[in-house]
């Protein structure tokens, strides 16, 4: 089976565009790959997090994983943190990335933009991000388009280290489901649905309540007119309500425009809420169970065990060829 290896950051509150672009792929996945999924916690404190917050956030994220159809049991699950091999390797690559590729990230124009002082962890994250993906010598990543840039990176990278020390590495493809992968925010169909909206009416929280979740979408942006049509270039904000309704109810999104023919916004965002509620209660109930039963850290230790031994011995084959003593 091909490898599959992805990770979330534990910062913000995962949201429905989440679950439909990756962690419903990732369930599905597991089943036909070998799987290993990060809570990517290291790469969260390049920016500054509370810690009792990032303690939470971390476990509030695992517990998702699970309570989205991950099965430890049968995918490799862990905090990026719990595996050494990460920092270790990360620091190796980042001297192999050259300052140019680095600047020319626009995540990190994006998200420097404005400051008066940036972390250097914020500068080098993505080669950390290859060290991520090259540990486990991962075939495909599951990646959104804002992430492709750093993909690219990897594979410069693990192209530059195989051509210097010899073939190591095995060179990355990017995983991109050809459904559902690009959820827009509900107040600005231009932008992806995003957990670090400033705007909480942006996006729906995978752990919103039905009454919360029905509020969002009641004051969802819609286009001119009241046509529900899918019409991505001349309604973009209709016609991302109307994925969001075919991703939650599997139905067409043909069968949706008949359905809703001459009816207008309200009686389609109403039945739109009531779809999400739907799909997110049963996960809800499931991610409670998960958090009251005390085998989360069970869980999360055996998966890190897992990946560690795989991880090592991927560092030691780069700190022999790297000319590094072992022992």
């Amino acid at each position: 089976m091909k490898r599959v290896l992805s990770g979330m950051q534990p910062s913000g509150k995962l949201t429905l565009g989440n679950y439909i672009g990756a962690l419903k792929n990732f369930a599905e996945l597991q089943h036909t790959h070998e799987c290993y999924f990060m809570i990517v916690d290291l790469h969260a404190i390049t920016v500054p997090q509370e810690p009792a917050a990032l303690r939470e956030q971390s476990e509030a994220v695992a517990a998702l994983y699970i309570a989205a159809g991950i099965d430890p049991a049968k995918s490799t699950m862990f905090l990026q943190s719990h595996v050494r091999q990460h920092a270790e390797l990360g620091w190796m690559l980042t001297t192999l990335t050259y300052m140019g590729e680095l600047e020319r990230m626009t995540q990190f124009k994006d998200k420097s933009a404005g400051k008066e002082s940036v972390g250097a962890g914020l500068f080098t994250y993505p080669s950390l991000m290859a060290a991520d993906i090259l540990l486990y010598n991962a075939d495909l990543v599951p990646v959104g388009d804002d992430q492709k840039q750093h993909l690219e990176l990897t594979r410069d990278l693990a192209h530059r280290f195989n051509q210097r020390y010899g073939e190591t590495f095995v060179i990355p493809e990017p995983y991109i489901p050809q459904v559902g992968a690009r959820i827009m925010s509900l107040d600005d169909a231009s932008n992806k649905m995003s957990k670090s909206n400033p705007n909480q009416g942006s996006f729906i929280a995978l752990l919103d309540a039905p009454d919360v979740i029905r509020k969002k979408i009641s004051r969802a942006v819609t286009d001119s007119g009241r046509e529900v049509k899918y019409d991505p270039h001349n309604k973009p904000e209709v016609s991302n309500l109307i994925s969001i309704y075919a991703q939650c109810s599997k139905k067409p999104i043909a069968e949706i425009e008949a359905l809703y023919d001459g009816q207008g916004y309200g009686p389609f965002k109403k039945d739109l809420a009531e779809q999400v509620v739907a799909l997110l209660e049963p996960l809800q109930e499931r991610y409670r169970s998960i958090r009251e039963s005390g085998e989360l850290h069970s869980a999360l230790r055996q998966g890190a065990e897992r990946a560690a031994e795989q991880a090592e011995k991927t560092l030691r084959e780069v700190k022999e060829k790297m000319g590094f003593i072992l022992f």
